[in-house]
């Protein structure tokens, strides 16, 4: 940590952690140095942080990194990651479950099953934390966080609270429209009456396609590029020509060619290059132009 940014920053419960290496922190394994990492121990303490830290100092928010690619150059600022103070899971009366917004996806999925509560399995088909479904309204399966929300809350840079309905979260295909500032601490749920093997059978079906036909062991981001009005990314991807292609090492996955795959020795610039690359060769031969799904942040070198 800088000796200048390391005086501007409050006292915190948490930890600080200085050029932390954000390769250790994403699926892709690639991306430079945190300038610090903020590891905070509950709500209280991350509220205590905003509201004590300058607002020229740059944060940024990252959950399990799985739909990160963090640029090689690092990060400016502090970044944030909520680690177990955010992570609680609990049913409550009414089929609805309340969870903290660091609990994976799969996790959240999981304790609806055991709970007896149905609606939650799609969550059991996407990789990565709860803060990141709500902020990109994330789904699979025919099923999206929009369906299942009744509200979060959220702390904003001022460090005060807010709970949010569903209704006014503004969402859309893969996003959100509330306040970029905000971070998500928890978020509560509504399912309805189920019988748990049943759920469990639902998710072992979500879990046997995903293995079938998506390269979840390798090194990879999830989904790179949504899917356009009318199209599916892959098969605008594979009609350009690009499963498989391979830039540096990093790799269009054959399996399923809407992932991007680091063969082990990827840098972040050969996976965001490989990406600008396959939108450019399906606008070439489709007319469509792709978006990235994935984030990309950080500075390029």
């Amino acid at each position: 940590m800088s000796s200048d940014l390391s005086t501007r920053l409050p006292e915190v419960r948490g930890k600080y952690i200085p050029n932390q290496s954000m390769a250790a922190l994403t699926w892709f394994r690639v991306g430079g140095p945190a300038d610090v990492l903020f590891l905070p121990q509950d709500v209280d303490d991350l509220a205590t942080f905003l509201r004590g830290t300058p607002h020229d100092v740059p944060l940024t928010v990252v959950g399990v990194g799985s739909n990160l690619l963090v640029r090689d150059g690092g990060i400016d600022g502090v970044v944030i990651r909520l680690g177990k103070g955010f992570a609680s899971i609990s049913a409550e009366d009414g089929a609805r479950l309340r969870a903290g917004t660091a609990a994976l996806d799969l996790s959240v999925a999981k304790a609806a099953a055991e709970a007896g509560i149905a609606g939650l399995e799609f969550y059991s088909g996407i990789p990565g934390a709860l803060g990141g479904a709500l902020r990109m309204n994330a789904g699979s399966y025919g099923a999206e966080t929009c369906d299942v929300l009744i509200e979060a809350t959220a702390l904003d840079r001022n460090g005060n609270l807010h709970t949010i309905s569903a209704e006014d979260m503004g969402f859309a295909y893969r996003k959100s429209s509330t306040p970029t500032d905000y971070i998500f601490v928890e978020a509560l749920f509504q399912g309805k009456p189920g019988a748990a093997a049943e759920i469990r059978t639902t998710m072992d079906k979500i879990t046997t396609s995903r293995e079938a036909t998506q390269p979840i062991k390798e090194r990879t981001g999830g989904s790179t590029f949504k899917n356009p009005d009318g199209h599916k990314a892959w098969q605008l991807i594979d009609g350009a020509g690009c499963r498989g292609k391979v830039l540096g090492d990093a790799q269009v996955s054959a399996l399923h060619c809407n992932f991007l795959i680091n063969r082990g020795n990827a840098t972040a610039a050969d996976l965001e290059g490989l990406g600008e690359d396959v939108r450019a060769r399906v606008k070439a031969t489709s007319g469509v132009e792709l978006q990235w799904e994935i984030k990309r942040i950080g500075r390029k070198v």
